[in-house]
Order: structure tokens, then sequence, then C-alpha cells
């Protein structure tokens, strides 16, 4: 098993900038991707970013040329570098493990993000 830990988020205001970190331990060898997610109040929670064990990543067209998804692996920790924020981004942000038998570890404990002038 996998555990998490979040840190990061806060108020920014538009157009500023904000890192995510996704801190894990356990059993580090069986994950096969980290995923960044969102969800937005009365909204579903939808993927934003993932980054895999080879480094291959992917982010959501809503967020593509804005947010950074990276890792550190000396640190197992995955970052999700977030430029050039909207009020949109306006989220609790989660990280979750997927493991390479593809079944998904447990959530993170979110962290609030809020985009406000």
């Amino acid at each position: 098993q996998v555990q998490v830990v979040q840190s990061g988020g806060g108020l920014v205001q538009p157009g500023g900038s904000l890192r995510l970190s996704c801190a894990a331990s356990g059993s580090i060898l069986s994950i096969g991707a980290m995923g960044w997610y969102r969800q937005a109040p009365g909204k579903e929670r939808e993927l934003v970013a993932t980054i895999t064990s080879g480094g291959s990543v992917n982010v959501a067209d809503s967020v593509k040329g804005r947010f950074t998804i990276s890792r550190d692996s000396a640190k197992n920790t995955v970052y999700l570098q977030m430029d050039n924020l909207k009020p949109e981004d306006t989220a609790v942000y989660y990280c979750r493990p997927q493991y390479r038998d593809f079944k998904f570890g447990s959530w993170g404990q979110g962290t609030q993000v809020t985009v406000s002038s």
C-alpha cells in the first residue's frame, strides 16, 4: 500500500502561481502512475494531470500550458506547478496513486486552492 500526503495550496490572485506537493510512502515500487485531480464546488472530481513511473505526462486540456506535473524520485514526491491561475481553477486538489496492476490507491487529504482577487 501507498500513503500520500499533500502540501501547498492556498489563496492566490488571478494570474498568480502555486505549487502543490504529493509525498508518497510505503510500497513505492508498486506505483505505476500518480495523478492530480480537482473538485470544484458543485462539480464532479476531474483528472488534471498524470505522470507515470516512466516519466510520461498527460495534462488536461483545460490546464494545458499553465499547469506542469513533475516528480522528484529521490524524494518520492510529485508536484503540480500551477501558473497563470484563473478563478475557475478554484477547487480542492487531490493526488492519488495508480498501481502497476492499474488499481487505484487512496486519495490524499485534499488541499484547497482559491483563485480570487
